[in-house]
């Protein structure tokens, strides 16, 4: 019945026009539980249901709401109004856990299909965050109330969404996160096109096997972590990451694998850090690359109701099975925030800093990274994103031949990445991604560029 609702509601969104009263709106109610205004035109029913809504008589309104949400053109005040009677009969007391699931999953249905159409409408984000906040799924109630606040809500609204962060930040326990995809490349190993190198002046052809391979992976991730409480403003974090990427034949394979476990803080109402040991195991073309041992500092700080900021430091001391001149130690720091300029409008910035130490001089090196992205919400479901990375990596030691007269080697990397996806399509909860990449270095040293071009249909879910 659910799956069927879904498509009804699929199928409403393409003729949502009418507006329903949105938080900040003239005429918006403060009130996150409060019923949408009445339709300029409703039906005898519609007027009905949405008194049976006023008086808390849940049930008998939606069993007259779902029939009028079976026409070829419906009221989007309708759907709303299902959203609303469906959210507020899954808190009435001694409802069994299957009903107040499928409720739960019948509001969120409505909401999600009325937003995409209308990805403005506020009040109706607000209680699609309140649902998801209902049964469980805080990441994504989380992400839909950060929204609202971008959307320039009341000050009442405000103050109930800023307190339904808090609890988020507090009861949060699961994380789970998975998705696969398909992700065809022009130059799978991001090696160079040159053919020929120059030593001492000479030159010296490149065997075939050394250049570039396109080809297609098929890549797969999981990461999830649990959250024990410990005191009212610590928690013991305890995760896992898996990700693994294939080709035909088994020389560019990847796998890796990481661990991670220990305290985190809240601090005050709008901040909190983490103190993690880390564990990390890499496999490449099957074969053992290195392990990696060492720890992981977070924090994170709301700084106002449109941007936060985080920073991550972590410190691995690495060692490789064959590659030994590669051991050493590896430092990363990076600071990034984002700044939600609306409801329907998402900006990221990252900046970051590593060094490697590792025993041979000349593959030691440090590297310093900029990335800038935004992300827009349209309607019919779409949403589209576009970011830009520019990286620095400067070697030291002699790196002859590949550089005249051995100086240190100097690489330059830039990447565009451009994604679209749309909000209407799930496909066993999943919904599909399409994404394209374009990766070029340029170098100072022989054999070191390279140019790449990837592409990446990818099926995403956050559980």
């Amino acid at each position: 019945m659910n799956s069927v609702r879904c498509a009804m509601f699929a199928a409403a969104a393409v003729v949502l026009t009418a507006p329903v009263g949105a938080v900040g709106e003239e005429g918006g109610d403060a009130s996150v539980a409060a019923p949408a205004q009445a339709a300029s035109d409703p039906t005898a029913d519609t007027e009905e249901a949405e008194a049976l809504v006023q008086e808390g008589r849940f049930a008998e309104a939606l069993d007259l709401l779902r029939p009028l949400a079976q026409g070829p053109e419906i009221d989007p005040n309708v759907v709303f109004l299902i959203g609303i009677a469906a959210t507020a009969l899954s808190e009435v007391p001694g409802m069994p856990d299957t009903g107040r699931e499928a409720l739960l999953e019948e509001a969120i249905a409505a909401f999600r299909f009325m937003l995409i159409n209308r990805p403005e409408l506020v009040r109706v984000r607000l209680e699609l965050a309140r649902a998801f906040f209902l049964k469980g799924e805080y990441d994504l109630s989380r992400a839909h109330f950060e929204h609202v606040l971008a959307g320039n809500p009341p000050a009442a609204v405000v103050a109930n969404v800023q307190s339904f962060l808090t609890r988020i930040r507090a009861q949060r326990r699961w994380t789970l996160r998975g998705g696969f995809a398909l992700a065809p490349d022009t130059n799978i190993g991001a090696t160079s096109e040159e053919r020929i190198i120059y030593i001492s002046g000479l030159p010296f052809e490149r065997d075939a096997e050394e250049l570039s391979t396109s080809g297609i992976g098929l890549s797969a991730w999981l990461s999830g972590e649990y959250q024990y409480p410990w005191g009212e403003r610590r928690r013991l974090r305890a995760g896992a990451d898996l990700s693994r990427r294939d080709y035909a034949g088994s020389r560019f394979d990847q796998t890796f694998v990481s661990v991670h476990g220990g305290p985190r803080w809240l601090v005050g109402a709008n901040a909190e850090a983490s103190a993690l040991a880390s564990v990390q195991r890499r496999w490449f073309a099957g074969d053992q690359l290195y392990d990696a041992l060492g720890v992981r500092l977070e924090a994170g700080r709301r700084v106002s109701r449109r941007v936060t900021t985080h920073a991550q430091a972590s410190y691995h001391a690495r060692g490789y099975r064959t590659q030994t001149h590669l051991d050493g130690p590896v430092a990363d720091i990076v600071l990034g925030g984002a700044w939600i300029a609306s409801s329907t409008v998402r900006a990221d910035a990252a900046l970051g800093w590593g060094q490697e130490r590792t025993e041979m001089e000349r593959w030691r090196h440090e590297r310093k990274w900029l990335r800038l992205g935004v992300s827009v919400v349209l309607p019919r479901g779409f949403t589209v994103g576009g970011s830009g990375e520019m990286r620095w990596t400067d070697y030291e030691g002699n790196w002859f031949p590949h550089t005249t007269g051995g100086e240190p080697r100097e690489d330059r990397t830039r990447s565009l990445r451009l994604s679209v996806y749309n909000r209407a399509f799930a496909w066993r909860g999943f919904s599909p991604r399409l994404s394209l990449v374009h990766e070029v270095r340029k170098t100072n040293a022989q054999l070191y560029d390279y140019r790449r071009t990837g592409g990446e249909l990818s099926f995403v879910r956050v559980f």
